[in-house]
């Protein structure tokens, strides 16, 4: 077996698992501006880094439901189950392990919480430095508050 096939079926095994060695040269208590952006480039990285500016801990569940409701611009109680089972699925797989990596959040699989990690200040902060202009509906959305409420 390669060197690279073990590496990809350890990514297969752990994909929450951190690694370093794509951080550069920066000490571990600063993320590089390029992975900074690199985490916040897709809408559902950024949704999610806005919901911890409300609150720093989520269930996966409740994250997708959330998600699945300002996509489809339909109240939280309207999202259908098919639609919010995508977007856990692009969470779980592809979303929460990219901010794992970088330090961003924590996910605990038992409980499938997330919850701020090392490097999340620093990404919250340039977040909210773009968000009032660039994100404003996406970060009022997420910064709203969980309910069934019809608007």
């Amino acid at each position: 077996m390669s060197d690279e096939d073990g590496a990809a079926r350890n990514r297969e095994e752990e994909p929450f698992a951190t690694d370093a060695s794509t951080r550069g040269s920066l000490p571990p208590d600063i993320l590089d501006a390029d992975h900074v952006y690199s985490a916040l480039n897709h809408p559902r990285r950024r949704y999610l880094c806005y919901t911890l500016l409300e609150d720093t801990e989520w269930s996966l569940a409740d994250l997708a439901t959330k998600i699945a409701a300002w996509e489809s611009d339909v109240p939280e109680h309207e999202v259908r189950e098919d639609k919010r089972d995508a977007v856990y699925v692009s969470l779980y797989h592809a979303h929460v392990p990219k901010l794992v990596e970088e330090d961003i959040i924590t996910f605990d699989a038992a409980t499938e919480t997330i919850t701020v990690a090392e490097h999340a200040e620093q990404v919250l902060a340039a977040l909210e430095g773009i968000g009032g202009s660039l994100d404003f509906s996406q970060e009022t959305h997420a910064r709203s508050e969980m309910d069934d409420r019809e608007e």
